[in-house]
């Protein structure tokens, strides 16, 4: 009776073990003259439960793209502790109109449970001033999402569709996972609700319409064609593709 109680108690662990996201989160996706400055916020967690947050060590890497040219972000990143887990921040202040992307490249995460390690690059698209040009440039990421709807200004409702590539190319078949950054503390009915799944189609295509206002992340997970050891025992490595686009409600 005990080995069977331990057992379900393993079982359920696995079940219960959602997604996770790597979040970089402005506070607008629209800049305007009024608000030149915006803050950033990133974090490694399960946006629809809010939590918990897992430990973010310094990313490898922290880049806007704007017309063409690269910038690091690095010399920005400031540590925070978020329910005692580090996470960070950062204020970007906008001076041309046109599309900036930001990208976050986090170090590894080793996950016990699943024996895999972690990495997911993220980005979130930012427009500057009205002048609606770059959102749809492919940055050369070893995995991204492209968005094919343009990234802001959307309402919920809308259906955001982006292609998955993978070292430049589409990934046909890629499964994304859908995710509310769920501030407004929505109840999933079922565990099955949390985490949305759709499927890219030959070319890394994908859709989902976002039913409610918010930030939602779409992540296209790929086995990497890298292993990294821990403890003498090579694991694979979960590579993800995250962008994250905002559905406004009415007001």
């Amino acid at each position: 009776m005990r080995r069977t109680v331990f057992f379900l108690a393993v079982f359920l662990s696995a079940v219960q073990a959602f997604a996770h996201f790597q979040v970089i989160m402005p506070e607008t996706d629209v800049v305007t003259p009024k608000k030149k400055s915006v803050m950033f916020n990133m974090l490694f967690t399960h946006p629809f439960e809010q939590g918990p947050v897992m430990e973010m060590v310094k990313p490898k890497a922290a880049d806007v793209y704007f017309k063409g040219k690269k910038e690091s972000l690095m010399p920005l990143l400031k540590q925070k502790k978020v329910d005692g887990k580090s996470a960070w921040d950062f204020s970007y202040t906008f001076k041309k109109p046109g599309d900036y992307i930001f990208t976050v490249t986090p170090d590894y995460y080793f996950e016990p449970a699943e024996e895999t390690f972690i990495q997911h690059i993220t980005k979130v698209v930012v427009n500057g001033f009205g002048m609606e040009e770059g959102w749809d440039a492919p940055l050369g990421l070893k995995a991204e999402i492209v968005p094919l709807t343009r990234p802001y200004g959307l309402w919920k409702g809308n259906v955001f569709t982006g292609q998955v590539l993978y070292k430049g190319k589409p990934v046909a078949g890629a499964e994304v996972e859908v995710e509310l950054f769920n501030t407004k503390k929505l109840h999933a009915p079922t565990d099955a609700h949390i985490t949305q799944v759709v499927k890219a189609d030959k070319n890394g295509v994908f859709s989902y319409a976002m039913p409610y206002d918010g930030w939602w992340g779409f992540a296209a997970l790929i086995e990497d064609d890298v292993t990294i050891k821990k403890d003498g025992k090579a694991y694979p490595v979960e590579l993800g593709a995250l962008i994250w686009v905002k559905a406004y409600g009415e007001k």
